[in-house]
Formats: structure tokens, C-alpha cells, sequence
């Protein structure tokens, strides 16, 4: 029989193991407000949560468990894995998994694929488009709710941020939904 003789560290021991198993999970975002806070509960609650919508606004599961997998994923200059991955392949690879989509490559070519919106009507899974270095259209994101979009951040790899953010929104460039008329989409697949 094993005889503990500083029973602290062993309860502590347990706890962090009963806190490991549970469905907390750090939602990576610079969004202020939520910037380095862990979320608990399902997907569906902890994206609820970060989008400050009620859970049932949450009807694209997919979509969230595969931002979920890709969370904190770091970014590679033409990278396409979860080794490393940058914005507009992160956004091709969501396309193609979540809504069956193929989309160009660049971030400028992306942009020449959507119908054009007002900020005001963007929808979920429409693209939102950055000039961050001075060249037209040479970042994009995927728009979720509530001026919040999922992108991969150069220094912070796939996270969500704030389109309000004031450094976001001076290089916000332009908005939409895909085209479908303009992207080649594929058959469902079996299931």
C-alpha cells in the first residue's frame, strides 16, 4: 500500500488530471475581451461564447470543429498542413472541406471570386480581404459572427480576431460571399 505523506501534492496531482480530461480547450483570438482566456464546454458553447451569440446561432458545426482542429496551427509562407499553413491556404482548404468549394490559390485571386457586400451584410463563411502591404487584396479571412473572422496571423498562426479592431480594420480592403457561379464545386461525397 502507497502511503502518501504530503497528500496536497497528491490532490493536486488529481486535480490536474480531472482538469485535463475536461472540454477546456485555449480558443486562440486577440479579439479584446476573450485575448488569452480558456473556454470550456463543446464546440458549439465555446464558439458561442468567443462570438458573444447564443449557442443555437451556432448551426454550422463543421465549420467550428474544423477551425477548432486548425487553432493555433502557425503560419508557413505557402504552406498547406497543419506543420504550417498561411492565409489563403488555410482558406482553401476550409473552402474545399466545409462548403465543397475550389478556390485560386492567392489571396488576390480569392478576391476576384466574390460578390462584393457592405461590411453590414457579411454572412457567415464570407471572405474578408486586407491590404497589409500595400499591395491590393494580400490577406484574407473567413467571416463567423459578430465582426469576428478566422484567418492565420503571421506571428500567431490561425486564430480569430476582430474586424473592428482598430489595426485590422485600417487594412480591411474589401468583403464577400464566394461566387459560386465562379468557383468550381465538385459532387458531395458519399457518405
Amino acid at each position: 500500500m502507497v502511503i502518501f505523506k504530503r497528500p496536497a501534492i497528491f490532490l493536486f496531482f488529481i486535480f490536474c488530471i480531472v482538469l485535463s480530461s475536461c472540454k477546456t480547450r485555449k480558443v486562440i483570438t486577440d479579439a479584446s475581451g476573450l485575448r488569452g482566456k480558456n473556454v470550456s464546454g463543446t464546440v458549439k458553447e465555446r464558439y458561442s461564447v468567443l462570438l458573444n451569440i447564443p449557442e443555437n446561432e451556432i448551426t454550422n458545426e463543421k465549420l467550428y470543429k474544423f477551425i477548432d482542429s486548425w487553432m493555433g496551427v502557425p503560419h508557413r509562407a505557402g504552406g498547406m498542413d497543419k506543420g504550417g499553413i498561411d492565409c489563403s491556404g488555410f482558406t482553401t482548404i476550409l473552402q474545399k472541406e466545409i462548403y465543397n468549394r475550389t478556390m485560386p490559390r492567392t489571396a488576390s485571386g480569392m478576391a476576384d471570386f466574390v460578390k462584393r457586400k457592405y461590411e453590414e451584410e457579411l454572412k457567415e463563411g464570407d471572405l474578408v480581404f486586407f491590404d497589409f502591404s500595400g499591395k491590393k487584396f494580400d490577406h484574407v479571412g473567413i467571416y463567423l459572427h459578430n465582426n469576428k473572422f478566422v484567418h492565420v496571423s503571421t506571428s500567431r498562426g490561425v486564430i480569430i480576431s476582430d474586424l473592428k479592431d482598430p489595426w485590422y480594420y485600417k487594412y480591411f480592403s474589401r468583403c464577400g460571399s464566394v461566387d459560386d457561379n465562379k468557383s468550381v464545386n465538385y459532387p458531395e461525397r458519399p457518405r
